[in-house]
């Protein structure tokens, strides 16, 4: 897959699976992604929770990505670097394009709202076709 083909595979398949670590224990969660491009993958999350707290500790994650089609199964991992974005723009765009999130922010403020940008991006996509190949690792710029 080219780098073009793997972000419209990530941002047509939003959901994934996240890991972080605290101390030596990997922790994998079901997240939403807001968007992926060669900027870098943005997601956010709540500053009480312990991905927060993880990723503040440890800024290295990867995350996994599914079509859900077991006839034509595709899954890629993408592991980078998470960055804490300050950008209210960016804040404030993401909350008018999910609106659950805007009774959120109406409680508890934008400083409650944590968006991260993973960057230093490396891929590797999976199929069955090729699942007894080498690993081929695309760099995402």
């Amino acid at each position: 897959m080219t780098q073009h083909e793997i972000f419209e595979f990530i941002n047509k398949n939003q959901t994934c699976y996240l890991a972080t670590s605290e101390g030596n224990k990997p922790h994998v969660r079901g997240m939403l992604i807001y968007r992926a491009d060669s900027n870098g993958i943005i997601f956010h999350t709540g500053t009480t929770k312990d991905i927060f707290k993880q990723i503040q500790n440890n800024p290295n994650v990867e995350l996994c990505f599914t079509n859900n089609d077991f006839q034509n199964l595709v899954q890629i991992r993408v592991s980078g670097t998470a960055v804490l974005e300050n950008d209210i723009n960016l804040k404030e765009e993401i909350v008018a394009n999910r609106p659950f999130l805007k009774t959120i922010t109406d409680r508890f403020g934008y400083d409650f709202f944590a968006v991260f940008r993973v960057k230093d991006l490396v891929a590797t996509v999976w199929t069955m076709a090729t699942n007894l190949s080498l690993k081929n690792y695309i760099e995402l710029k």
